[in-house]
C-alpha cells in the first residue's frame, strides 16, 4: 500500500470542521496505525477568510471557491460540512463526477436528495458516507448497517435533537418555562438564534428519515414524517407527567406496521423507568428493536465539533481502506434495487396512548363530562389526575388514554374542547409504552 498521506479537501470551516483539523493533527499516530498511512487536511473552503479559527491551518491552502475544492484540488476526498441544500448538492455532485469519494454530515441533503446522491456516487463508481449526519458521535448508522444486518429491523425510537432534549431538561427539573430554558440553551449555544430548525422539529425529521431508510430499506421519505415541535410543552405538563410516573422526551419514532411504516417525530410522555427518559441534556440516544436481538440501546453526544468529526473520520478511514472504489456495502445497507418504497401510515392512522391536560372551571361535574364523552368513543382512561385550582388559576385535569388511533381521539378532543367549562390552555401530547421494543 502507499504510504502517501491520504489528501482531504475540506468544505467548511465551521464548529465541525475545525474539529476535524484538530482531531486529524491530534490522533495522527493512531491513524497512522490503523491505516498504514496519514490523513491530512490540505485543501479547505471557507466562507470568511479574516475569521479566527479554533485549529492549525499552517498547512492548509485555504480558499473562498468551493468548487475548486470539490473538483480541481489534488485531494483524494472531499468532506462537505457546509450544511443546507445549495450549493453543497451541487458541489458533492461535482466531486463525485470526479471521481473523487465523499464524506457528509448534511442530514438535511440527504434527507432532501439523498436518493440522488446515491445515484450519483454509484454511476460514478466511488464512495459517499455519511455516519455523522445523524447523533454526532454516535455510530448508530454503521450498527443498523453492519451489526445488526442479521435483523429485520422492527422499529426504533430516540432522542436525536440535543437542543429539544436539554430545553425539556431544564424545564422538568428546574421548572423554567419554555421561553427562559430556550434562551439558556441559546446562551449555551445550543440552540441557534433563529431555533425553529430545531425546537419545531424539522432537524429531527430530517435524521429519522435517514434512520428509517437503513433501518426498512425504504427510500428517503422527508414528506411522510408527521413533524410536531415542542413549543407548547409548559412546565405544568412537566410536573403533572411527573406525578403521572412520565417524563416528556422529545421522540423520533419509526415503526413497521402491518406492511407500512410509522414515521414520526414529537414531544412524548415515556415512562420514568424507560432508559429514553433517563437521557438527559444535550445527550442523545436510540433505541433499534431487531426481531433476533430485541431491543438495543445507543448513547451518547449527538452533537459538537469532536463529536461529530469522530464520525467524519470513522467514514474517512472506511474510504481510505479501499481508495477509488465504493464502499463495500450500498449506502442504505440494501441492494439498491431492493430499497422499494412502503406505505407511510398517515398520523390520523396512527395508535397510542395520549395525554391530555385540559383547563377547566372549578365547577360540579367536570369529572363526569369528560369521561362521558371519552366512554362514547371506547376510549379508555389509564390514569388521570385532578389538580385543584390555585389563587387565580383553573383547575387542570391531566389524562392519559389506553391505546387509540389518532383520528379518534382527535374526535373526542373536539368534543371536549367544546364543553362550557373548558377554559383556554390545554395540552395534548402523546405517550409511548415501548411494548416489546
Amino acid at each position: 500500500m502507499s504510504k502517501e498521506p491520504i489528501r482531504i479537501g475540506l468544505l467548511g470551516l465551521g464548529t465541525v470542521g475545525q474539529g476535524l483539523v484538530r482531531l486529524l493533527q491530534k490522533n495522527h499516530a493512531e491513524y497512522v496505525r490503523r491505516l498504514g498511512r496519514s490523513v491530512i487536511v490540505t485543501h479547505a473552503f471557507s466562507r470568511n477568510l479574516t475569521r479566527l479559527r479554533d485549529c492549525d491551518l499552517s498547512n492548509v491552502k485555504v480558499g473562498d471557491d468551493p468548487m475548486y475544492v470539490a473538483k480541481e484540488a489534488p485531494v483524494d476526498i472531499v468532506v462537505e460540512l457546509l450544511g443546507g441544500i445549495s450549493p453543497a448538492r451541487e458541489l458533492i455532485i461535482a466531486a463525485l463526477g470526479r471521481g473523487k469519494p465523499v464524506v457528509t454530515a448534511n442530514k438535511a441533503l440527504l434527507a432532501e436528495d439523498g436518493d440522488l446522491l446515491f445515484d450519483a456516487a454509484r454511476k460514478a463508481g466511488v464512495a459517499i458516507a455519511f455516519e455523522a449526519s445523524v447523533a454526532g458521535g454516535i455510530p448508530i448508522l454503521r450498527v443498523m448497517r453492519e451489526g445488526l444486518a442479521g435483523n429485520r429491523i422492527e422499529g426504533l425510537a430516540g432522542i436525536i435533537n440535543g437542543t429539544c432534549n436539554y430545553i425539556l431538561t431544564r424545564m422538568a427539573e428546574d421548572g423554567l418555562d419554555f421561553e427562559s430554558a430556550l434562551a439558556e440553551a441559546q446562551e449555551k449555544g445550543y440552540a441557534e438564534a433563529n431555533p425553529a430548525f430545531d425546537v419545531d422539529g424539522i432537524d429531527a425529521a430530517h435524521k429519522l428519515t435517514i434512520l428509517a431508510s437503513l433501518a426498512f430499506g425504504i427510500p428517503l421519505e422527508l414528506k411522510g414524517v408527521a413533524t410536531e415541535g415542542i413549543r407548547h410543552v409548559t412546565e405544568r405538563d412537566m410536573s403533572l407527567a411527573r406525578e403521572l410516573g412520565y417524563r416528556i422526551k422529545p421522540l423520533s419514532i419509526a415503526k413497521r406496521r402491518d406492511g407500512a411504516v410509522e414515521l414520526r417525530v414529537h414531544p412524548t410522555l415515556v415512562p420514568k423507568e424507560h432508559l429514553l427518559a433517563k437521557v438527559d441534556g444535550v445527550l442523545n440516544s436510540i433505541i433499534v428493536h431487531g426481531d433476533a436481538v430485541g431491543p438495543t440501546g445507543y448513547y451518547g453526544r449527538g452533537a459538537g465539533g469532536d463529536a461529530t468529526a469522530s464520525a467524519v473520520v470513522a467514514d474517512i478511514l472506511e474510504i481510505a481502506r479501499q481508495p477509488g472504489a465504493p464502499l463495500s456495502l450500498p449506502p442504505l445497507g440494501y441492494e439498491p434495487n431492493s430499497v422499494q418504497p412502503q406505505p407511510i401510515v398517515p398520523l390520523r392512522d396512527v395508535e397510542c396512548a395520549h395525554y391530555l391536560r385540559l383547563q377547566v372551571a372549578d365547577t360540579p361535574g367536570v369529572l363526569r363530562a369528560i369521561t362521558s364523552i371519552l366512554a362514547e368513543l371506547d376510549i379508555s382512561i389509564e390514569a388521570i389526575l385532578q389538580k385543584e385550582p390555585k389563587g387565580r388559576e383553573d383547575a387542570s385535569v391531566a389524562i392519559i388514554t389506553s391505546s387509540v388511533s389518532e383520528q379518534r381521539f382527535n374526535a373526542a378532543l373536539e368534543k371536549l374542547l367544546a364543553l362550557k367549562f373548558v377554559r383556554p390552555g390545554s395540552t395534548h401530547l402523546r405517550v409511548e409504552h415501548f411494548h416489546g421494543r
